[in-house]
């Protein structure tokens, strides 16, 4: 299964955005990839005041030009994220779109990132943002895939249910800063993939010092070993994966830690 992770800039301009992933996302399907991921934010930048007026309804012009692109090259697109209006909020929204355009499935990130960490940085989503509820998976001809974004890896019990539900690999649109990206980063997509003996994918904006939120790039794929397959550094760029599934099944016959589960120990039990 090929992926591309598509590390591109991301700027002020929405349709130049838009504009800029259709170009990338063609060049990935010219180059064989089954499944094209786009960054957190792939069409907006990450900042409060432009969460909202940014923001698209159902099928707004992002999510229509990603469902024509997977049409178009007959590929998987998980498209990264953007702002969502949805019942008067604002939520941060990734769909996946099936190789004929329709759309596979919808993650609104649960986990909104409110941090502030002393100095470094500080931001908090919840200002402007609102959180979803959902655990996401959806299916293909390769099984079961994970969705999140963002800050939603660092909590383990949600990779820990995609995992459970079949996913074989966990996409995860996101945009680390410069102060988690370097302490962080390749830490919990190795984590979350030897924890769960799944693949993990990671895609970043590119980094732009001048931005508001400068974004840490380093885009990345790791296998169920914990093995790097690939990484980025901050430039624009056009990651290839070949992820071969088979790996799955030979790292939890080796480390059989998903069949070993003791349930028991973890019921929660009424005092």
């Amino acid at each position: 299964m090929r992926v591309a992770l598509i590390q591109m800039p991301v700027t002020a301009d929405k349709a130049e955005n838009i504009k800029t992933a259709c170009e990338k996302l063609r060049e990935a399907a010219a180059s064989g990839a089954d499944i094209a991921v786009l960054p957190e934010m792939f069409c907006c930048p990450y900042q409060n005041d432009c969460f909202r007026a940014y923001g698209e309804e159902a099928n707004g012009p992002s999510q229509a030009a990603l469902s024509a692109l997977a049409a178009e090259t007959e590929m998987y697109i998980v498209g990264g994220s953007l702002p969502e209006l949805a019942d008067g909020n604002v939520y941060n929204t990734s769909y996946v779109y099936g190789r004929r355009g329709e759309l596979l499935a919808k993650h609104r990130k649960a986990h909104l990132f409110d941090i502030d960490v002393a100095g470094g940085q500080c931001f908090k989503e919840s200002d402007t943002l609102s959180p979803g509820n959902a655990v996401t998976t959806f299916g293909t001809e390769f099984g079961t895939m994970g969705l999140c974004i963002c800050f939603d890896l660092r909590f383990e019990e949600l990779a820990r249910c995609m995992c459970l539900r079949g996913a074989k690999c966990i996409f995860v649109p996101a945009a680390f800063n410069m102060t988690t990206g370097p302490a962080h980063w390749e830490l919990l997509f190795r984590q979350r993939a030897v924890d769960n003996q799944c693949f993990t994918v990671g895609v970043s904006p590119a980094r732009d010092e001048t931005a508001g939120y400068v974004a840490y790039g380093n885009s990345i794929a790791v296998d169920p070993w914990g093995t790097v397959l690939c990484r980025a550094g901050a430039e624009k760029t056009t990651l290839y994966a070949d992820l071969d599934l088979s790996r799955l099944d030979d790292v939890r016959r080796q480390l059989p830690i998903l069949s070993a589960r003791r349930t028991d120990l973890y019921e929660v039990r009424e005092k």
